[in-house]
């Protein structure tokens, strides 16, 4: 970012000021939060055959969805643009929600190294059913933390996809699923979204821990950990300026995907058994709708291994359950 203001919004910054790293991360922020993206960022998207996008509904609340394609169906032909020849199937939550000027965060995960890059800008050049632009407004890179290696299939998926199950709460299936995942993203939104000339939008991250890291409360409440990262808080700081959030669960063997929006919580006066575990803050989730939809994600990724950062083998991220 050039000149003298700042590339984080209010909430970020009250956040940070929360974790005493304020004054430190803004000089940080300055030299890694950039309005284009470098060269090695356009080649990491071009090279990618999925990117988890967030977007918001015709009500403004944020969900976290993927597009897919062969390698090179993202390229980036200027600095600060990422042309995308994709578009959402007609049974996600999002398929209409692809209009030129609305805001949309980006996320470009390789499983197999680890390694992360993330976009936030404005749609640009649609074309209906077949693709459309990202004009970059911030770009910068993430650590490989807590990502669990997986290595992709040569083959793409050929399951018809079913109609997708739309509910208000969880069901059975979905709390087994969720007990099971090591991995999800999250979209959030910052408070200036409508505004057309801010650059301050949308965000799409990715969470990661062992088989339980994710507890399902009730079947319309979950919670989840805050681990240590980079102290950006792009995400919390949008929680806490707007606490709509949209999750994605996804089974990279069956290809589900788990679409949650709903209404976030921090708690920041966690027990210490929860610091100990390595966990500095807890995120309730009170759920609002979900969205489950079978075969709906083509690849297939193998297991390899957790993330060195969650511990030796027998440690893991789970939430301790409170004493009674």
């Amino acid at each position: 970012m050039t000149g003298t203001t700042s590339p984080f919004h209010d909430g970020e910054q009250r956040i940070q000021s929360l974790a005493g790293v304020r004054d430190r991360i803004e000089l940080r922020g300055r030299a890694v939060i950039r309005d284009y993206m470098p060269e090695q960022h356009r080649a990491f998207f071009a090279a990618l055959p999925f990117l988890v996008v967030g977007l918001a509904d015709q009500n403004g609340h944020p969900w976290a969805t993927t597009l897919s394609g062969p390698a090179g169906f993202m390229n980036s032909p200027e600095a600060n643009l990422l042309a995308i020849k994709a578009w959402l199937e007609p049974g996600d939550p999002l398929h209409s929600c692809i209009r030129d000027g609305r805001p949309i965060g980006g996320l470009g995960i390789e499983l197999s190294t680890r390694r992360r890059n993330r976009i936030n800008g404005r749609i640009e050049d649609c074309i209906v059913g077949e693709g459309f632009s990202i004009r970059v407004q911030q770009s910068f890179g993430n650590c490989p933390k807590y990502i669990q290696a997986r290595n992709e299939r040569p083959q793409l998926r050929s399951t018809a996809v079913p109609e997708p199950r739309m509910a208000s709460d969880l069901g059975d299936d979905e709390v087994s699923f969720i007990a099971e995942a090591d991995t999800f993203f999250i979209a959030s939104r910052s408070a200036q979204l409508d505004q057309e000339e801010s650059s301050q939008g949308l965000d799409v991250s990715h969470r990661g821990g062992r088989p339980g890291f994710v507890r399902v409360v009730s079947p319309s409440e979950l919670c989840f950990p805050d681990f240590s990262g980079n102290l950006l808080f792009n995400t919390l700081g949008n929680l806490e300026a707007d606490a709509r959030a949209g999750l994605l669960f996804i089974d990279f063997r069956s290809g589900r995907m788990l679409h949650i929006i709903g209404r976030a919580r921090i708690r920041w006066d966690v027990p210490e058994t929860t610091r100990s575990a390595g966990i500095e803050r807890l995120i309730f989730l009170d759920i609002a709708c979900v969205v489950t939809r079978e075969h709906a994600f083509p690849h297939v990724f193998d297991f390899v291994s957790y993330s060195p950062h969650l511990g030796a083998e027998g440690q893991d991220s789970r939430i301790p359950q409170r004493r009674s």
